[in-house]
């Protein structure tokens, strides 16, 4: 099991575009519904910066995210979007209650 934690800042005019391809990821994830994956998506208090948190559990250890044709699209261009490039930090778990039911 991999927990990942994605955090960036876009520029402030880039902020509709970038939700709406977000929204696109999740509009394929409810159609395709992919096993092995539990994924969330936050704008955070500034209104520009984003986090993405995803726990992927694959027999292969493959994110089904890289398969999906809107993830492909919402990461092309991204440094376009961005004014902080997103950082990729992947989390060990020390405890948690409910959160990851």
């Amino acid at each position: 099991m991999k927990r990942v934690l994605v955090q960036y800042r876009v520029k402030p005019d880039r902020v509709v575009e970038n939700e709406a391809l977000v929204r696109a990821v999740y509009d394929e994830l409810v159609t395709t519904r992919p096993a092995g994956i539990r994924y969330a998506t936050f704008r955070l208090e500034d209104g520009v910066s984003f986090a993405h948190l995803s726990e992927t559990d694959t027999s292969d250890g493959a994110n089904p995210l890289s398969a999906l044709a809107a993830f492909k699209r919402f990461q092309t261009a991204i440094s376009e979007r961005c004014d902080e490039q997103p950082i990729v930090t992947e989390l060990q778990e020390i405890g948690s209650f409910r959160m990851f039911e």
